[in-house]
């Protein structure tokens, strides 16, 4: 079987091969991993879950999917998440934003959380993650296309803000950037590639294509717990 990947608004703007030797599936809830393990999936990308439209994926299903076999993969979102905290279990994680929680730079399942749209448009994000605002901000400082103050006054101000209300107008606004500096950084912003999640899925999806693919699944017992035994019951196949 092809390997499947859940994704959604990591992906979108992404230029996807039509071709592609892997199968994508929407962002990922509890029992997804358990049920592409159960139908037999030798290899499980996870990049988007979902945090409040439903309960989101468990540890435990991606520990049954490692037991079972599977090269499991996590990046970009709730996919670097669960990586590093199943990392010494043998889930391969892939890209900056794993790294950063596999070091304790982040913590925080807000980082990555955002709002979109549904699979109709593409999951079109309408807000941005404070990841990519960091990523972003620290690309134009860098390029010096952004002042010491305003880039830290644009981070305050994200990581204050709510994630569903985290977009590049309010944060601009917030910041007290100008009309003519809000402009500026907008171009830049479409300008200059794809943003940081983005670019972390694409490295999972390189991977799955044979590009540095590694196999880091340890062997090791699956413990089956009482409320695993109800998710496999609930599941009716």
């Amino acid at each position: 079987m092809k390997p499947i990947v859940f994704a959604g608004p990591s992906l979108h703007g992404l230029q996807l091969p039509s071709d592609s030797c892997v199968e994508l599936a929407p962002p990922a809830g509890c029992g997804d991993l358990l049920r592409a393990a159960r139908e037999g999936r030798g290899v499980i990308g996870l990049i988007d879950g979902t945090f409040e439209s439903g309960p989101a994926v468990w540890h435990k299903e991606i520990l049954f999917a490692l037991a079972s076999g599977c090269t499991v993969l996590g990046a970009s979102s709730m996919g670097a998440i669960r990586a590093a905290e199943c990392a010494a279990f043998g889930m391969i994680g892939i890209g900056q934003v794993f790294e950063d929680f596999l070091a304790g730079r982040r913590s925080a399942d807000a980082d990555v959380a955002l709002i979109h749209g549904p699979m109709e448009l593409g999951y079109v994000p309408l807000s941005v993650a404070l990841v990519d605002v960091e990523d972003a901000v620290a690309r134009m400082h860098a390029a010096g296309e952004l002042s010491d103050t305003l880039r830290d006054e644009i981070v305050g101000q994200a990581r204050a803000m709510f994630f569903k209300s985290r977009t590049w107008p309010s944060l601009l606004s917030a910041a007290g950037a100008d009309t003519g500096c809000s402009q500026r950084i907008t171009r830049w912003i479409a300008g200059n590639g794809p943003g940081l999640k983005a670019r972390d899925a694409q490295l999972l999806l390189e991977a799955l294509h044979g590009t540095g693919r590694r196999d880091g699944r340890i062997d090791t017992a699956f413990l089956e717990t009482r409320f695993f035994s109800k998710l496999i019951a609930g599941m009716g196949d």
